[in-house]
């Protein structure tokens, strides 16, 4: 966290922006401030446990300060090369990493930096303020402008602590949030709070002006040449293992969330490949048999021969709800929170990184609504009449909340068939449509009706066919950095524990974005991974999710 203006050291007001952020933290906190910037740091201890890592860090002539929320994982390397340049290091960390790369190469340090980082970095020579977050979004910053200071934190609820920032809702960001059950970058829910984007820097001068630019972009989908499938998945499998292994550098315990899932179970995988001993596994069940995926982890943990434990949990919403509400500090309504919160919150007790699955599903096709576009393809490629007949079919079938999920998918996917291909998938993707909404609405939302939450994924989407691979690159720039990432950052930081993604390691992604279209999957459903050589050895049960 941090703030402009804390006078004489950690001052009453930093020190309460600090103290709503000690759960992501628990190991230490402390701040600095020249009078002019202040920052504090609540540090959750993970490589170089000493004090030699502790935050706010500073330069040995004290020019440049940094905070810094994440791992980079290819520190080491950064480390000697900056030796080799001349620099010298107090610490064994990655944080100090960050700093003398900024002294040696200013703000080319950026792209520079393999991981899931939100840092701030005041260079007090000069007298500029430069503030980054990794390229996908794992780890957030949120701002805010107050009476001309510069407030900002990893949390909204550090910058709602500043005494006199204002707690209005932003409507435009509530209009988005009914359709996607998460509120969508840079929007907040409270008008002035903003979250810089993935794959972004903002930087502030002493003057109060600020530039924000995008350091790191996605290839097209399907933009790279094609290749023989057997070179291009053994290449696949290389990049992601190596991601792996990236990740297992930890001082302290380390294990994975494994699911009934194949991408969580290739990760555990990689994991067993790379590690020295057996690989903690940590798994939640429930007694509705519709959820309960502990069959399928049991196989993958029996396979790599893991210490695995398993948990059954009754979830309690009345319970649970008041901290979620706390902690996510805006609207957020992804089923899946609860379970992730438990599943976080026990693996806490085991270990303090855990790896995870999350990022395979976009990588690598594994949505059924993926398959849907596939299909799409196919409809759209019929005359208008004919379209329209299928959307009359799916009318007639019986409503969308049928316990039936695939006839809810059939109906949803015919009354769809006559739109254009990036409004049907953004119906897809949406709760409440811009209809649902106008009837919805009071006098006092009305106004945001004039821009469609799905007009968000224009971009990405494009004006021609959405296919898979468009639909994919749609998710990984919104539904995954807005929701998915969200919701592991806040379950696991709530609890001192750190998540760590190997399908998010940007170069794999990036690979797996451009992999041509001449290597389609195989059927009508979506698989993850594409390629046999990146699955574990499984039996027939375990199904992609």
């Amino acid at each position: 966290v941090g703030a402009p203006g804390a006078g004489g050291g950690l001052d009453q007001r930093l020190r309460a922006m600090l103290a709503t952020l000690r759960h992501r933290g628990p190991d230490g906190g402390r701040g600095w401030s020249d009078g002019r910037v202040g920052l504090a740091h609540a540090r959750l201890a993970v490589i170089d446990l000493s004090t030699a890592s502790d935050q706010p860090m500073s330069a040995a002539d004290g020019a440049v300060h940094l905070i810094h929320n994440g791992e980079i994982y290819n520190f080491r390397a950064l480390r000697d090369e900056l030796i080799a340049l001349g620099h010298g290091f107090t610490s064994q960390g990655d944080a100090e990493v960050i700093l003398k790369g900024y002294i040696q190469w200013g703000d080319d340090v950026i792209p520079r930096l393999r991981g899931m980082f939100a840092f701030v970095l005041w260079d007090r020579r000069q007298r500029r303020l430069l503030m980054a977050r990794d390229r996908l979004g794992q780890k957030p910053l949120h701002y805010a402008w107050s009476d001309g200071r510069l407030l900002f934190g990893s949390e909204i609820k550090a910058i709602l602590a500043w005494p006199g920032m204002a707690r209005q809702p932003d409507l435009e960001a509530i209009h988005h949030y009914l359709s996607f059950r998460c509120v969508p970058a840079p929007h907040t829910a409270f008008a002035g709070v903003h979250r810089l984007p993935p794959a972004h820097y903002m930087v502030v001068e002493a003057d109060g002006t600020s530039r924000m630019e995008r350091y790191w972009s996605l290839p097209e989908p399907g933009s790279a040449p094609p290749r023989p499938p057997g070179e291009l998945a053994e290449e696949i499998t290389e990049r992601f293992d190596e991601a792996v292994r990236l990740r297992l550098v930890s001082d302290v315990p380390l294990g994975v969330f494994l699911s009934g899932g194949i991408d969580s179970a290739c990760v555990v995988a990689a994991m067993a490949k790379a590690a020295s001993g057996p690989v903690k596994t940590f798994t939640i069940g429930f007694s509705d048999r519709r959820f309960d995926e502990r069959g399928n982890a049991r196989l993958v943990a029996e396979r790599y021969a893991t210490d695995h434990h398993e948990f059954v949990v009754e979830p309690d919403a009345v319970d649970i709800l008041p901290k979620l509400t706390w902690h996510y500090g805006e609207p957020f309504a992804d089923a899946s929170a609860i379970p992730t919160w438990y599943v976080s919150e026990i693996t806490r007790r085991h270990v303090t990184v855990a790896l995870n699955g999350d990022g395979g599903d976009e990588a690598f096709l594994g949505y059924p609504r993926y398959s849907g576009c596939r299909l799409g393809e196919w409809v759209d490629r019929l005359p208008g009449p004919a379209r329209g007949l299928l959307a009359a079919l799916g009318r007639r079938l019986p409503f969308e909340t049928s316990n039936a999920r695939s006839l809810r998918y059939a109906r949803r996917f015919l009354v769809d068939a006559a739109l254009p291909a990036a409004a049907r998938y953004g119906n897809w993707v949406s709760l409440f449509a811009q209809a649902d909404k106008q009837a919805l609405y009071g006098d006092a939302m009305m106004d945001c009706l004039g821009s469609p939450s799905t007009d968000l994924l224009a971009p990405w989407l494009g004006e021609g066919a959405v296919g898979p691979g468009r639909a994919a690159y749609a998710d990984i720039h919104g539904y995954l950095p807005d929701d998915l990432l969200v919701k592991v950052d806040v379950a696991t930081m709530a609890h001192g524990l750190e998540g760590r993604s190997p399908f998010l390691d940007h170069q794999p992604m990036a690979f797996a974005t451009a992999l041509p279209a001449a290597h389609p999957l195989p059927g009508l459903r979506g698989q993850s991974p594409p390629h046999p050589a990146m699955a574990p050895p499984r039996p027939r049960a375990l199904r992609p999710r």
